[in-house]
Order: structure tokens, then sequence, then C-alpha cells
């Protein structure tokens, strides 16, 4: 009886141990991917900043408006149209 709970135990151990190291394997792979996206991000070309034609706020070209040529911060500001107050 006492060889049967030990050999019991034993393979208790073995299967706590062996989802213990697939657990490390799984997060091992994970912070691999994630610093190979971090790197992949960190080579992409930065942005261009462009000045809003009415406010002169400086906003990311992809966030902002265009319309006649012009760049603008939002819809609201393409609306209003250009302002030269704020140049100066």
């Amino acid at each position: 009886m006492r060889n049967l709970l030990i050999f019991i135990l034993v393979l208790i151990v073995v299967w706590w141990a062996r989802r213990a190291m697939q657990r490390f394997a799984e997060e091992s792979r994970a912070r691999r991917e994630q610093n190979a996206q971090r790197a992949e991000a960190a080579k992409q070309v930065p942005e261009r900043m462009l000045s809003c034609e009415h406010c002169g706020l400086h906003v990311p070209e992809s966030e902002g408006v265009r319309a006649d040529g012009r760049f603008f911060c939002s819809d609201a500001h393409r609306r209003l149209g250009v302002r030269d107050e704020h140049r100066g």
C-alpha cells in the first residue's frame, strides 16, 4: 500500500513538473515574439507631423484632414478654413 502511494505521488510530481515546463516554454516563446514585434516597430519610419492651416497644431499626417491641397487637424477646422492669426 505504501509503495502505491509513493508511485501516485511520483506521478503527480512528474505531471506537475511537465506542466510547469510547458508553461515556461510558452512564456518564453511569447516574450520572444513580443521582442520581435518591438524590434519591428522600432524599425518603422516615424510619421510626418503637419501643421493645421487653421490653428497651427502639429498633427500626425494620418490623423489629419486634407482639402484643396491644405492640411487641417480636424474636419471642423477644414470647414472653418485657413486662418493666418496662428502664423506670425
